[in-house]
């Protein structure tokens, strides 16, 4: 009997998530539990404190996710854990669990690329993409472009020489003063200015590359900010909305332009990022404009989840070039040269 129920396990930043998938496309259960607020105080992730509640709710988080799907323990195939890339406190958590798990019940076991993931959660409803296809990660740790011929095989086309799109969003969330994470805060902070009130620029780096840049975007809203210092809070809406019209702009452009090039038909936006509306808009009218069909995931698919990890984990156990897990195996922070 081939190997049908995967649990996953997600624990690569702050979130720490459990999740049970059949044959890498229907999701049993998804558990989900955010550390946000422990965050939110400091402007961003504090490790340490991450790697702590990671500890406190592995158990119960995987406990509530086995019992949702209906499920025992004995009655999993196989685990999908994250292996990275990530903070390594916090993934070392889940992926010592999920070794533990599946040495104590002699099942296979597979680390999972966070970042495939991601790529693989548009499988997960229905319809999805037709291989190859072009998807774009954004998220608050990556912007990546990446050329996709397989469940498990991807080339990475481009990806930011600095901030990533998420990080953006929440440092100039920051300078406004609105808190973290600054993605949803500055989204719904955009919806009541005016874009064209305020012009920062358009960072495509080369149009014939798939590479990206936003710490000069990040740096020009700093200045303006600077120097409208005795003004700049009334003018807070039509700021977030003009720096969100920019990045939205770069990032449609750019998967625009590598469907185009590879001759794709389908593009896929992936991530956390992926939740923005205004982005999802722009790639959605962009793809019909060129031709191409679009795919979202739910908002629940875009922010980390170990739902996207069992099913990658499913293909993973698929391809005989990809290794089971062993007890050797180590967690990575950064992801490796992605070209395959």
């Amino acid at each position: 009997m081939g190997i049908k129920t995967i649990l996953g396990i997600e624990s690569s930043c702050d979130e720490t998530a459990a999740s049970v998938v059949e044959d890498g496309i229907t999701i049993l259960s998804s558990v989900v539990s955010s550390q946000v607020e422990i965050h939110h105080p400091y402007g961003g992730v504090v490790p340490e404190l991450a790697s702590r509640k990671h500890i406190e709710m592995i158990v119960p988080v995987v406990s509530e996710a086995l019992e949702s799907a209906g499920i025992d323990a004995k009655q999993v195939d196989a685990v999908a854990v994250t292996q990275g890339p990530g903070l390594v406190g916090a993934l070392l958590v889940g992926f010592c669990f999920g070794k533990s798990f599946a040495y104590a019940l002699d099942i296979p076991w597979v680390g999972v690329d966070h970042l495939e993931g991601h790529i693989n959660s548009v499988f997960l409803e229905s319809p999805s993409p037709e291989f190859p296809y072009i998807a774009l990660l954004a998220s608050g740790g990556h912007t990546n472009l990446y050329y996709v011929t397989s469940h498990t095989h991807i080339e990475c086309l481009g990806q930011t020489f600095d901030d990533a799109a998420g990080e953006a969003f929440d440092k100039v969330a920051k300078m406004l003063g609105l808190g973290y994470p600054g993605g949803k805060v500055i989204s719904d902070l955009a919806s009541r200015g005016d874009p064209d009130k305020i012009k920062f620029p358009r960072s495509y780096l080369d149009k014939n590359e798939f590479n990206f840049s936003f710490s000069g975007l990040k740096s020009a809203v700093n200045r303006y900010i600077q120097t409208h210092a005795d003004e700049y809070q009334s003018q807070a809406a039509d700021i977030a909305a003009a720096f969100q019209a920019s990045v939205v702009d770069v990032l449609t452009y750019k998967i625009i332009a590598a469907a185009r090039e590879k001759k794709c038909q389908h593009v896929a936006l992936v991530g956390g990022v992926a939740a923005n509306q205004q982005l999802r808009d722009s790639i959605t009218e962009s793809a019909q404009k060129y031709g191409l069909k679009a795919f979202l995931p739910s908002l629940e698919l875009c922010g980390d989840n170990a739902a996207m990890i069992a099913a990658t984990g499913y293909y993973y156990l698929q391809d005989p070039s990809r290794p089971v897990g062993d007890l050797g195996m180590d967690v990575y922070s950064r992801a490796p040269n992605r070209k395959k």
